[in-house]
């Protein structure tokens, strides 16, 4: 009130000439002073509650989230997205009465489920990529999803230049792309590398060693070193990307997952007693293996990272990276003459 003003004013004239004596002794300005300096509040202002309007906010309109899994078939891809989220969410295999049949060409089929879990909404859309890599000659047959992936972002593209254009543009890029690399044990196949190297700089890639109960840990620690020095060597960024670490933590914490890239994973859908515990796992004639047990394998890790840990993150590389750069070639080649 009014009764504050005479203080205010009381407290302002002693603070000009301690900073002319500091100018004057050769200190810092405060026009140049570096970095933004906290402002100590005299009380509860409710800044917190920005938080809270987030929450909410989000929780009403829900969030939209693109995953698309690519690799031979028979590695599991299906059953491994039902399991990180624990439900029936990828493609059916096949008809009942249809016999399967390998694809000539790749095809790109799209499922999406609206899952709820504790009053927050989200739309998952997952893309399959049957017939990747299963003919004998793979020559070019990433060019369908390169082709997929270019054409999401052409589309939010065109929503996003319209003059009046929708106050929610639908997002139907790709978030995140898990590569599905066979344990073979051995080195990266030339398919593997031409693949990453051509997808990792549209989309955020995030290889997998699959069904990884097949190696022993010896097998798997070697190969998983092996493919790091294959990326290395080859020059292939898969996510998280060391160029978009933020901070010290970020790169902390992202340091520790490029450790464990490749993530040696199992996928299972089917919940076996174990200690008196419903758990998900693979049950084999020497015992059960626990997809969600460390110990088993890192299938914690790659859940982690897509899902609970890196999921606005992979949007937002997705949309301030690999979207504006297609965005900044296709401006530029509609501005040029003729």
């Amino acid at each position: 009130g009014s009764s504050l003003e005479p203080e205010e004013r009381s407290m302002e004239p002693p603070a000009v000439p301690e900073e002319e004596e500091e100018e004057e002794e050769g200190a810092v300005p405060l026009s140049v002073a570096p970095g933004p300096v906290g402002c100590q509040l005299f009380g509860y202002v409710g800044i917190e509650a920005v938080l809270d309007q987030m929450k909410i906010k989000t929780m009403k309109t829900g969030f939209e989230f693109n995953i698309m899994v690519v690799g031979q078939s028979g590695l599991g891809k299906s059953t491994m997205v039902n399991t990180l989220f624990k439900s029936k969410v990828s493609r059916k295999s096949s008809q009942p009465g249809q016999e399967e049949r390998i694809p000539k060409t790749v095809q790109l089929q799209s499922i999406t489920h609206v899952i709820e879990e504790k009053g927050v909404k989200m739309k998952l859309t997952v893309t399959d990529t049957p017939g990747f890599g299963d003919q004998i000659n793979n020559e070019n047959c990433w060019d369908p999803i390169i082709k997929y992936i270019n054409e999401q972002y052409e589309r939010y593209l065109r929503e996003e230049i319209l003059i009046c254009r929708k106050r929610k543009i639908p997002d139907t890029r790709v978030h995140g792309c898990v590569y599905f690399v066979p344990p073979t044990g051995h080195w990266l196949r030339p398919l593997d590398l031409e693949f990453m190297r051509r997808l990792s700089k549209i989309v955020n890639v995030v290889p997998v060693i699959a069904k990884a109960d097949t190696l022993t840990l010896e097998e798997r620690a070697e190969f998983k070193q092996r493919i790091q020095e294959d990326l290395k060597t080859h020059a292939i960024s898969v996510y998280p990307q060391e160029d978009f670490d933020q901070d010290p933590e970020d790169r902390a914490l992202n340091d520790r997952i490029r450790e464990k890239i490749p993530f040696a994973v199992v996928g299972a859908d089917q919940e076996h007693q174990v200690n008196g515990k419903r758990v998900l796992g693979r049950k084999t004639k020497w015992g059960i293996i626990e997809v969600e047990n460390p110990a088993h394998c890192e299938f914690p890790l790659l859940r982690d990272l897509l899902i609970r840990s890196h999921l606005q993150d992979l949007k937002d590389i997705t949309h301030n990276v690999h979207y504006e750069s297609y965005r900044v070639r296709r401006l530029n080649e509609s501005n040029r003459p003729g």
